[in-house]
């Protein structure tokens, strides 16, 4: 039966009575979407720009002063930034190619040999290498969700690049992009200026820091293009002009944990200050102290004796259970529930390794995934546009030679690696990239690549160490009568055939490769 009042409604505007009974219908449909007493829903539907356009600022500031002044959030950042860029940056390995479709060897160690002298000095300041400045670029970028990167190339007033190659990189702190600048009639939002498609055309930026205590006067900005400024950020929805920190959904646990062990460290404190009293005993026992007998009070010392206590006095201490049991399985839970926010491991970051070797390396599985999935958006943000950038400076400059058996769509081709997983069990992860290798599942390069490493630079090495080894009259066997890596000398096929001496020494050469 209908109600009345929707009767009343229906006459007065249909159109109103047919979009409550809209509404009507979704909230009998979804149980989840009916707010109660005991669950209010909030709901935002702003759009991606308007959401982050009125907490961006106050989230980036709260991120930096948990990572001052925290130790946890500290720690959470530095575990990121080790596994997701890793103590000597992104590896990369130029991979451009001939027109028969093979690797351009020539080409790629002319790129690497021109990257070689170019790391050592990449941005303007020369205040960092290449691999100090990704570490610092990725901590920003997951701190404050985002930077900006102007890429300088060829002749810049009053800039000397240091190196052969005439590129250089400015690193930009976010706070020199204006939340607050909005220009609909330009298409500007947020300090981006973008064309209909949501395509940045240009980033206005301020000329100074504004929160530098020297500046008393109003900040002008800047138009700098799109095509010479890099935008790395952190985003959640689609079409989002500005980045949001990883800290953003889990700052008030990390809050809380710190506020709670501030408390417990404080009792903790008051705990271990001794307090002792005189019970008196019974009230009846109860007598008023003399007004002029001298205070009671006395000093404790190890082994004293009382003596002096009236009939029914004892001595007492105040007890204190502090800091409380509960406190470190509160904190372990609060810190899991970090970890899934922001995607770091909880055994790195809280420092507890208990557990068995399956649970490690599932955890470890699982952890991978986000770090290279982080990885992953970190060199497509930041690492593969400067190194494109740098291989269109060392060509345009003259410094590398463009040959002419090359395929122009490799010249870009490079192979981009983080961290190597680490190993938990060195044995038998050794042993089983033996026995992909020896099936064929797995390739040399690869075992070297998952590793770190690069393939041409190992094998130039293990050529160089054994072309000594030789000259030393060294042979490397693996024989288990000797220690694995004993450097015997003499022969070691002495008294072998001929067929049986290859054979050895093919064995040895793939053990040691592998």
């Amino acid at each position: 039966m209908t109600h009345p009042v929707e009767r009343i409604i229906r006459a007065i505007s249909p159109k109103w009575a047919f979009r409550r009974e809209q509404y009507r219908r979704a909230l009998s449909a979804y149980e989840a979407a009916k707010p109660s007493r005991l669950r209010k829903h909030g709901a935002d539907n702003s759009s991606g720009d308007a959401v982050v356009g009125r907490a961006g600022p106050a989230l980036r500031g709260y991120a930096r002063q948990l990572e001052q002044n925290h130790d946890l959030a500290r720690g959470v950042l530095s575990v990121l930034v080790n596994n997701v860029v890793g103590p000597h940056g992104i590896s990369i390995e130029s991979q451009p190619r001939n027109k028969d479709g093979d690797i351009h060897e020539d080409f790629a160690s002319a790129l690497q040999e021109a990257r070689k002298d170019w790391i050592l000095r990449p941005e303007v300041t020369w205040e960092h290498d290449y691999a100090a400045a990704e570490r610092l670029a990725c901590r920003t970028w997951l701190r404050d969700g985002e930077l900006l990167v102007q890429e300088l190339i060829g002749m810049v007033p009053r800039l000397n690049h240091g190196t052969r190659v005439p590129f250089s990189i400015e690193l930009i702190e976010a706070d020199l992009l204006p939340f607050d600048y909005d220009d609909e009639r330009k298409g500007i939002t947020q300090g981006v200026e973008r064309n209909g498609w949501g395509r940045p055309l240009a980033y206005h930026i301020y000329r100074q820091h504004p929160g530098d205590d020297r500046i008393f006067f109003k900040l002008a900005t800047k138009r700098v293009p799109a095509d010479r400024m890099l935008h790395p950020k952190m985003v959640d929805r689609i079409r989002q002009a500005r980045g949001v920190s990883v800290f953003a959904a889990v700052m008030r646990r990390l809050e809380d944990i710190k506020d709670y062990e501030e408390s417990e460290r404080v009792a903790a404190r008051v705990a271990a200050a001794l307090t002792a009293y005189i019970k008196k005993g019974m009230p009846e026992d109860y007598t008023a102290p003399d007004s002029g007998k001298k205070d009671r009070s006395f000093s404790m010392k190890p082994g004293m004796v009382f003596d002096g206590l009236l009939p029914g006095e004892e001595v007492g201490t105040i007890q204190s259970n502090r800091p409380s049991g509960l406190l470190e399985p509160f904190r372990d839970g609060q810190l899991r529930a970090v970890a899934s926010g922001t995607g770091a491991n909880y055994s790195s970051m809280s420092k507890n390794y208990n557990g068995t070797y399956s649970a490690q390396r599932q955890e470890l599985v699982e952890g991978w995934g986000n770090y290279q999935a982080l990885t992953s958006l970190f060199v497509s943000q930041f690492s593969r546009p400067i190194y494109r950038r740098f291989v269109d400076a060392a060509i345009a400059s003259g410094v590398v030679r463009l040959p002419r058996d090359i395929d122009p769509l490799t010249i870009y081709d490079a192979d981009f690696r983080g961290p190597a997983m680490p190993w938990i069990d060195p044995d038998k992860e050794s042993k089983a990239n033996e026995r992909l290798e020896r099936a064929g599942y797995k390739s040399a390069q690869q075992i070297i690549r998952d590793r770190g490493g690069n393939p041409s630079d190992t094998m130039r090495q293990i050529k160089r160490w054994r072309d000594e080894a030789d000259r030393n009259a060294l042979i490397f066997t693996t024989d288990p009568k000797h220690d694995k890596g004993q450097a015997n000398e003499g022969p070691a096929d002495a008294g072998l055939s001929d067929s049986e001496g290859e054979k050895n020494d093919a064995e040895t050469v793939s053990n040691q490769g592998s």
